[in-house]
């Protein structure tokens, strides 16, 4: 059966059997508002924990401050300072640095003459003026 009829009008629909009963309706609000408050809890329980994590961090701060300041005040250096934990993570000689030795026997990369800014020693990167007058004609 189609849901138009022939004067074009459309057919009645059957009454819901479904109706929430008022007992529901306050069921789940209480449901609702019983999550709601759970939500918040937790969320009052991730703030705690956030606070506590940035007052710790604003400890050890003060506490390392007033570790230089006190270092500083019996004549040691600031950077000596800081440079202690990572000679105490790494042992290793002094004598060694951070960037490797080249051989004495091998040859320079480029001659002693070479000056970038003279535009010689060779490469097809050189500077050229520009055009003269304005740089869009009209």
């Amino acid at each position: 059966m189609s849901l138009l009829s022939h004067s074009g009008e459309k057919a009645p629909r059957p009454p819901q059997l479904s109706l929430t009963a008022p007992e529901d309706v306050v069921r789940r609000q209480e449901a609702l508002a019983a999550a709601r408050l759970k939500m918040q809890e937790e969320l009052n329980a991730q703030v705690e924990r956030h606070k506590e994590k940035l007052r710790q961090l604003e400890e050890e701060k003060r506490r390392r401050k007033i570790e230089m300041w006190d270092s500083l005040q019996e004549g040691k250096s600031y950077r000596g300072h800081a440079r202690k934990p990572q000679e105490e993570d790494n042992p290793s000689p002094s004598t060694s640095s951070s960037l490797p030795k080249r051989p004495a026997d091998r040859k320079p990369l480029r001659g002693g003459g070479y000056n970038p800014l003279s535009g010689e020693g060779g490469g097809a990167c050189t500077w050229r003026p520009g055009r003269r007058g304005p740089s869009a004609g009209g």
